[in-house]
């Protein structure tokens, strides 16, 4: 009967079970994960694909914003030509025509122009947005005389900033009289210019309020200067580019977003912290109960090996008592027959037997209560149980015993210990089928004494040396499989130390060793 073997079956059989159960759930939730990104990336790429016709927008505004510069830059640089025409030109009996001019200047109704004296005070204007009338009704206090100051005093400031923006030129209209012409770009561009940069401002500002979206960072074409992100402050602090943060870091293939003709930036996105949680829920939800259930099991064991030990105890408490009662009837009888006229070699054969059954009881009821340590010769111990066997195992079985001190003192218990030795040397003796060799040895080995039982039996497989301690363990048709179980509980829990298969090989034979501490 081996009953640990039917455990084993069952805990392999519950153990792929569960792991089927785990690989499915698993599955199911990577499943739904995978889902949930794909869902993610396609409205990933629907924003990407609003954003990058935006940015087209952008750029034909550009386009459309630098061509409408350069004809008007083209047109500005012919008035100032014909003004140049008409204003070098004074000589009143000259017959040359100022037709043309004349019209090249007058046709300017777009352009903005304001004309300073060589003291840089106000002389003219053309298509100038600011008037006397504007500013008479934001200043409706102001005298005419103080009123015309001002509108002259705003003339020569507005005309002062457009020189920054656009080149100014001076003309000789007569002998040491220059008049300096400043003029801007028209109401045209300006508005052009307004709804490009409306267009980026709104982009960024699209992409820094959508808190709700995926994590999104919008760089420049050298990767070095972030333009935009949504992310947040505390999380900025660990995408700093100059740090060594490299954008490639985010999951996903950036977006090439182009606002103007030479100018590439990109646009990186991540997974979002919702999507990166779910994926990793799973692992951490099967890791939790996974630990749960090996505390669970810890505690379950102990309370199992406490219950174990509890009816070891009492088993061997019972046993004990139990023996008692007939060894003291069969202690009487022998008296009896010792009286009667019988062979004499009955009742000390008898003897011999009873001693026998006493000593057993007294091992079992040293197992239920608890067993003493006392120095004592391990070397004497060992061999006098061997010798004990001798002549009640097949005389095919050749014993041989050696030992490397004459003499070793260890705390040990000596009955208890004798039933170890016992109980391999039986188990050796079955495995060998009566017929074969069996070698003991006692030494010391660092600090330790080491018992070394050899046999030429049939030998034991990777998976038998492996159960053989375990309860219900045998190869026997007819065992319970507790012998090798006791000789590990008598070794390890009461004399603390050491009792293993040293090796072992089907066919050859196996070797046990005990090992206890000095």
């Amino acid at each position: 009967m081996n009953l640990y073997s039917n455990k084993q079956k069952w805990k392999i059989v519950l153990m792929v079970v569960a792991l089927c159960l785990v690989g499915a759930s698993l599955f199911v939730s990577n499943r739904i994960v995978g889902k949930v990104a794909k869902r993610e990336r396609e409205r990933v790429t629907q924003w990407a694909d609003a954003i990058k016709k935006r940015a087209e927008l952008v750029k034909l505004t550009n386009r459309s914003f630098d061509e409408l510069r350069t004809k008007e830059r083209s047109e500005m640089e012919l008035w100032i030509e014909a003004t140049k025409e008409v204003s070098q030109n004074t000589d009143f009996g000259s017959t040359k025509s100022y037709d043309l001019p004349l019209r090249i200047i007058n046709a300017n109704n777009k352009i903005p122009v304001i004309v300073l004296d060589q003291k840089k005070r106000y002389s003219q204007s053309r298509n100038v947005s600011l008037s006397k009338e504007r500013l008479a009704e934001v200043f409706p206090d102001l005298s005419k005389e103080a009123l015309k100051k001002k509108y002259e005093d705003s003339m020569v400031s507005l005309a002062l900033s457009w020189q920054k923006i656009n080149p100014s030129f001076t003309v000789e209209i007569y002998t040491d009289l220059y008049m300096t012409y400043y003029f801007n770009e028209s109401l045209n561009i300006t508005r052009l210019q307004n709804e490009r940069d409306s267009l980026i401002r709104s982009f960024n500002e699209e992409l820094i309020d959508n808190t709700s979206f995926v994590p999104v960072v919008l760089v420049n074409g050298s990767k070095d200067s972030i333009i935009a992100h949504n992310l947040k402050a505390e999380d900025m602090e660990a995408f700093d580019l100059k740090s060594g943060w490299k954008p490639e870091t985010f999951g996903n293939a950036p977006i090439e977003i182009s606002f103007a003709e030479d100018e590439v930036n990109y646009v990186f996105y991540d997974d979002s912290q919702e999507l990166k949680q779910l994926q990793y829920f799973p692992y951490i939800q099967f890791l939790i109960i996974g630990l749960f259930i090996f505390i669970g099991y810890l505690i379950f064991s102990t309370f199992r090996k406490a219950e174990q030990n509890q009816v070891w105890a009492g088993m061997a408490k019972e046993t004990a008592h139990q023996l008692g009662t007939p060894l003291s009837s069969l202690m009487a009888w022998i008296q009896l027959l010792e009286t009667m006229d019988v062979d004499p070699s009955i009742p000390q054969e008898m003897n011999k037997d009873i001693n026998r059954l006493t000593q057993v009881t007294d091992r079992f009821s040293k197992i239920g209560s608890g067993a003493k340590l006392e120095e004592g010769d391990i070397v004497a111990t060992v061999e006098n149980m061997v010798n004990y066997l001798r002549s009640r195992i097949s005389n095919k079985v050749k014993v041989e015993f050696e030992s490397s001190e004459p003499s070793i003192l260890i705390a040990h218990n000596v009955s208890l210990f004798e039933w170890v030795v016992e109980n391999i040397c039986k188990n050796a003796v079955d495995a060998m089928e009566g017929r074969g060799e069996l070698h003991i040895n006692v030494f010391q080995e660092k600090g330790k004494v080491n018992i070394d039982i050899s046999d030429t039996g049939k030998g034991m497989t990777s998976k038998e040396q492996r159960i053989v301690f375990q309860p219900g363990f045998t190869t026997k048709k007819r065992g319970w499989g507790l012998g090798l179980s006791l000789v590990k509980r008598i070794v390890q829990d009461y004399h603390k130390g050491r009792v293993y298969v040293l090796k072992s090989e089907v066919g050859v034979g196996t070797t046990f060793r005990i090992s206890l501490n000095i």
